[in-house]
């Protein structure tokens, strides 16, 4: 058996590190915090001697039994350091932070503690806001979980997504989190320009190097040294650009038009497409070796209607942004409307439908009425709302869209006679959601599920 009490030496080393650290036993208990975890994530309050799930999660179990994703029970089936993305309750409110979770091995060999770091990942929220990433589900941490994966690095990233997901919020998140997040991040819009004027843009030109060129001009890719270049719809580039692109990402070197002068760059290159780029390969239209070039660290992007269930957070941040100051909500109604809806164009549709509902409202509660016919009618069979078939069973049209939810829950939990991984499978949601869904609507304590207790 190893000493209960931790070395001096562990608490002493984690109070010197300027990132908010923990020491953990083997039962989740923390047995020390330094200053930097002290002062941004326990708010003066002391944690000593509680769970790490419950001060960060608010969780009575684990979080491997809540459907999260625990480094700790990681680590001590792997033996190694174990990375996970959370979703942290903090001070300010629920933030995403970064875990970087290492064993500490007694003299025995045997792992006795956990040095726990948390790095804040200030690009995205769980919660509403008026700026950033803002989600919960899922299909959106996924995304999220790769994005801090590869941000510290220079690797080219590849976006892919349906137009109006949000592909360039997520280019500039890659770019605040990286280490040139202090230096420029400059977009360049790939779409409907000519292959000279292209040139021009992304390489500058020399006076009078064509006609017009009245002036020299400095490039994009000059303008962004240093920093991040972003190539939005990448897959609009002429085929003619697409070999001059490939030289620059080759050699880190271009020449300005009109110029024999050989000229470096110090760019790191994020691009985003919404077309299929191996086929427009297969078809000719698209360079392989300049594919294998951008495609580094492929990310896909989510469709609204892959994560739904975030619909509330993003319908508050946008009508915050779309009428300022004036407080606007939406009715359960009206979000059983935008829920049905399959929104092809994905949240830029959203922000436009609420842009629109807010003008259309006089008062401070959006209904359905003042939503768009073809919001409230649309031509094609809906995408079902996240939750399932048994949510579908409850009579929408005559309760709060909360009542409806808890109903079907509520049914579901008295007929299930498995385990909550089996239930969560069952509905078709993650097991973190139906768990945060089960709390959220009051029920996690409402039936014991039988065989949760074998979960750990």
């Amino acid at each position: 058996m190893s000493d209960p009490r931790p070395l001096p030496e562990l608490v002493s080393f984690i109070e010197t590190l300027a990132e908010p650290h923990i020491l953990c036993d083997r039962n989740y208990r923390i047995v020390a915090a330094n200053a930097a975890y002290r002062g941004s994530c326990a708010a003066g309050r002391d944690v000593v001697g509680r769970t790490c799930y419950e001060v960060s999660h608010h969780y009575s179990v684990p979080c491997d039994r809540a459907g999260e994703s625990c480094p700790l029970a990681k680590s001590l089936k792997s033996g190694q350091r174990e990375r996970v993305l959370h979703l942290h309750h903090t001070p300010r409110g629920e933030e995403y932070v970064n875990i970087e979770l290492s064993p500490v091995r007694d003299a025995a060999g045997e792992i006795a503690w956990f040095i726990e770091k948390m790095e804040p990942m200030h690009v995205a929220r769980g919660v509403s806001d008026h700026r950033g990433l803002i989600g919960r589900a899922p299909a959106f941490q996924r995304m999220l979980e790769l994005v801090m994966r590869v941000a510290p690095s220079d690797a080219s990233v590849l976006l892919q997504g349906e137009s109006g997901t949000g592909k360039e919020l997520v280019a500039a998140a890659v770019h605040e989190a990286s280490r040139r997040a202090d230096r420029p991040f400059v977009v360049v819009d790939c779409s409907g320009l000519p292959e000279m004027l292209f040139e021009s843009e992304l390489f500058g030109h020399e006076r009078g190097a064509f006609t017009g060129a009245v002036a020299r001009k400095t490039g994009l890719v000059e303008a962004a040294s240093g920093g991040t270049l972003f190539l939005d719809e990448v897959g609009d580039i002429p085929l003619g650009m697409q070999v001059k692109l490939l030289r620059l990402l080759e050699t880190g070197t271009y020449r300005r038009v009109g110029s024999t002068e050989l000229r470096r760059a110090d760019i790191r290159l994020v691009s985003a497409t919404h077309r299929p780029l191996q086929q427009m390969i297969r078809d000719g239209r698209f360079r392989q070796d300049l594919y294998f070039r951008i495609n580094t660290f492929p990310i896909t992007v989510p469709a609204l209607r892959e994560r739904t269930e975030d619909l509330p957070l993003l319908v508050a941040s946008l009508l915050e942004r779309v009428a300022p100051h004036r407080g606007l909500a939406l009715s359960p109604a009206a979000l059983r409307v935008l829920a049905a809806y399959p929104f092809p164009g994905n949240v830029r549709e959203l922000r436009n439908v609420l842009e629109r509902a807010s003008l259309m409202c006089d008062g401070d509660l959006i209904g359905p009425e003042h939503l768009a016919e073809e919001v409230r009618q649309p031509p094609s069979p809906s995408i079902p709302s996240v939750g399932g078939p048994a949510f579908a069973a409850a009579d929408e049209a005559a309760l709060d869209l909360d009542e409806v939810q808890r109903q079907a829950l509520l049914r579901a939990l008295r007929s299930h006679r498995g385990s909550r991984r089996e239930l969560a499978r069952k509905l078709g949601l993650s097991e973190r959601t139906l768990y945060r869904r089960l709390r959220a609507l009051g029920l996690d304590q409402a039936q014991t599920l039988p065989d949760d207790a074998d979960m750990a």
